[in-house]
């Protein structure tokens, strides 16, 4: 009996050794943001599809931002948000747009459904501390940042306050991010 008491004990131990933890801790400490170097200069995260959790989706079914808008972010980001009401320092939210295509199937007619046609991607990182107060890609508490497939290691953002934020001055409020795709933020 005290055998198998002591064996769950150190289960119990390596695995709280090795889980992710619950909330995000404050990342100023531990030097450059992830997604990002000392300078701020902003990357898309590699591999976020399989690390990262998918928050929800938007589909726009007309105009250039036409497609499949699926957003990521880390676990703990997502138990950060649902314990507090507000996204971690730290924080990384990866939008991916993708081309859209629509057929009658048994489910109904006209579903649409995403493609394998990347258009780009979205990154904005959460920055409580504005550690990159000279950078035009850093500000209102955000990151910025705009890649396209041909060259997914380039930012084509060169100033977020004209290349980004126009897009998000309706969710101002919600430091803004629209944050109504996204049910799995709700406790």
């Amino acid at each position: 009996m005290k055998a198998a008491a002591l064996a769950a004990g150190l289960l119990m131990l390596a695995t709280a050794a090795i889980a992710p933890p619950l909330a995000m801790a404050d990342k100023s400490a531990e030097g450059p943001d992830p997604g990002a170097d000392a300078h701020g200069s902003i990357s898309l995260p590699e591999n976020f599809r399989t690390s990262m959790v998918h928050l929800g989706s938007w589909f726009v079914p007309v105009g250039d931002a036409s497609g499949f808008h699926d957003v990521y972010t880390e676990p703990e980001t997502v138990a950060f948000y649902r314990k507090h009401g507000k996204f971690p320092d730290g924080a990384t939210l990866v939008k991916e747009l993708r081309a859209s295509a629509s057929g009658d199937y048994t489910t109904g007619k006209g579903v649409h459904h995403a493609t394998d046609t990347l258009k780009q991607w979205f990154v904005m990182i959460k920055d409580t501390e504005g550690r990159h107060p000279d950078n035009p890609l850093w500000g209102e508490g955000w990151g910025w940042g705009l890649f396209k497939p041909d060259n997914p290691s380039l930012n084509l953002a060169k100033d977020y306050k004209s290349d980004c934020l126009g897009c998000h001055i309706p969710a101002k409020d919600n430091d803004w991010v629209y944050i109504e795709a996204y049910p799995i933020l709700t406790p």
